[in-house]
């Protein structure tokens, strides 16, 4: 279970009362997918970064199965995060960049390199596995990141507009993929606008509203 209670973060940048203190409170059990809707400036990606560690909170209290992830760097919190902008290396070709997901310092078995292969397939990519991310179009970039995320095979997974721009047959078949992972146990955040995904996925929603959940 991920219980996140009371955790707070306010932009110091901004004047008092411009930006509301965010304040989170929610349970995720394994298996799930929460989707997690609301208007620009709500707090989303606020939400998203303080459970993967790239912010830290101003207060309250986050574990997993009871452990503490507060203080824990991003690469020990057992999270991954597929971001809106893709964040792939690129200067590097696809099948590293899914690789990176595997193993870090690139020694990869001829299991993990099947699987590769295997998953560029799935998501429409196979014969692209040497093209940089900038030969590739934005929803393949994007098919990149997300399978990247996938192959990680973290407890937990927070998805940031992962399906925007891509076409419909290619959604169904990414869909089917984050359902896999559910079936297996992994914990899903989902942050979209687009109410076909979180029909496909959501077993619950929630909205954020003056820095709230509701």
């Amino acid at each position: 279970m991920l219980d996140c209670h009371d955790l707070t973060f306010h932009y110091r940048r901004c004047d008092p009362g411009e930006t509301p203190d965010f304040c989170f409170t929610f349970a995720l059990p394994p298996g799930e997918c929460l989707a997690v809707e609301g208007p620009s400036g709500s707090g989303k990606s606020t939400l998203l970064a303080l459970l993967a560690g790239f912010l830290e909170p101003g207060g309250g209290r986050l574990t997993w199965r009871g452990r503490d992830l507060l203080g824990l760097p991003p690469w020990e919190r057992g999270i991954t995060t597929v971001f809106q902008d893709h964040n792939l290396f690129d200067h590097l070709p696809v099948w590293i960049n899914v690789g990176l997901g595997l193993a870090p310092d690139m020694k990869l078995s001829r299991e993990q390199q099947a699987r590769i292969r295997e998953g560029l397939a799935e998501v429409g990519l196979a014969g692209l596995h040497d093209r940089l991310p900038g030969e590739l179009s934005g929803g393949q970039r994007q098919r990149v990141a997300l399978l990247r995320a996938l192959l990680r095979g973290s407890p937990l997974l927070l998805l940031d507009e992962p399906f925007t721009g891509l076409d419909e047959a290619t959604r169904q078949g990414l869909w089917a993929l984050v359902r896999r992972q559910k079936a297996a146990g992994v914990a899903v955040l989902l942050v979209s606008h687009d109410r076909d995904d979180i029909e496909a996925l959501a077993d619950r929603r929630c909205r954020l509203d003056s820095g709230r959940l509701v």
